[in-house]
């Protein structure tokens, strides 16, 4: 959940960044870009100019992404020297990307309550990373099947999907906060010089940022739903990847505190929240989870 969080909010940042920037040079430049938002017959090559840096802000974030997470939540690479669980830790990831067919990820460990992650912009260079808190409540075998459902992202390729479908919707948020930023502009003032002169004090630059946030944070919602389907993959990767589904059952169940000796405190860790937020959730509830697993042909029989 962290590291999608934090891949969201660089999106913002680098978007809002980006296009600010943009349209300051463009004025000084002598091109207004919010002009075209005001004249439909102009619409495409502010379309254009939204693709690009719509783009552009995800594929920031995207490449940013193991530098964001390394130093938010003090991830610390280990090689295997520094003990026998590290040593473990990094046999059992180098398997598994070799199952895989991937490149060995760099492996890591940061402090905090049960939760893992793997992150980067491509699949020979990432970075899978596990809580200490994971370490001490699984069983090697529960935290080797987490450790495939990690692999898994990477082997699906799932960051580089989920910066695109960022960047498209990067796009129309964008676009449409041009269009609403210059309807209202013009329902503040019907005189054209007077909505210029507003402009250049920056109402219609405050009026893009906020509306590209409040955009940008409903969108998130379609990100939300990607993250989640893709969850229901790389469960089934990891199941695949150790040739039985079980051990990634046995490991939800404990996260979800399905069974006694679980951690309930990990389920707001991994995005699992009820009512509305569950449409800003980055994971599926666990029960659909499990039992999405227990169907999973050829494991129909578990």
């Amino acid at each position: 959940m962290k590291r999608i969080l934090l891949f969201l909010l660089t999106n913002l940042a680098a978007v809002a960044m980006l296009t600010l920037v943009a349209s300051v040079v463009m004025s000084f430049c002598g091109v207004e870009i919010s002009e075209l938002a005001q004249d439909g017959a102009s619409w495409l090559p502010l379309l254009a100019f939204s693709f690009v840096f719509g783009m552009a802000g995800s594929l920031v974030s995207l490449f940013l992404s193991k530098t964001m997470v390394r130093r938010s939540m003090n991830c610390k690479t280990i090689t295997g020297k520094e003990g026998d669980e590290e040593a473990w830790l990094v046999r059992t990831v180098e398997d598994l990307a070799h199952r895989a067919g991937i490149k060995m990820p760099e492996v890591a460990i940061y402090p905090g309550q049960a939760n893992a992650f793997a992150t980067g912009a491509f699949k020979n260079s990432a970075l899978v990373a596990v809580s200490t808190g994971i370490m001490q409540e699984m069983s090697r075998e529960e935290l080797r099947a987490v450790l495939g459902h990690e692999i898994s992202h990477v082997r699906n390729g799932d960051m580089v999907t989920m910066s695109l479908t960022q960047g498209v919707i990067n796009t129309f948020v964008i676009f449409f906060s041009y269009i609403l930023a210059a309807v209202i502009e013009s329902a503040l003032s019907k005189d054209t010089e007077k909505r210029r002169s507003r402009s250049s004090y920056g109402l219609g630059y405050l009026l893009r940022q906020v509306l590209q946030t409040v955009f940008g944070i409903f969108a998130s919602m379609i990100v939300m739903w990607y993250s989640r389907r893709r969850e229901f993959a790389a469960d089934a990767g990891s199941a695949e990847l150790l040739g039985s589904p079980m051990p990634m059952i046995a490991a939800l169940k404990r996260l979800g505190g399905l069974r006694p000796g679980a951690m309930p405190n990990s389920m707001k860790a991994f995005g699992i929240t009820g009512g509305i937020g569950s449409l800003f959730a980055s994971h599926p509830p666990i029960e659909d989870r499990v039992n999405a697993l227990m169907n999973l042909s050829p494991f129909g029989a578990v």
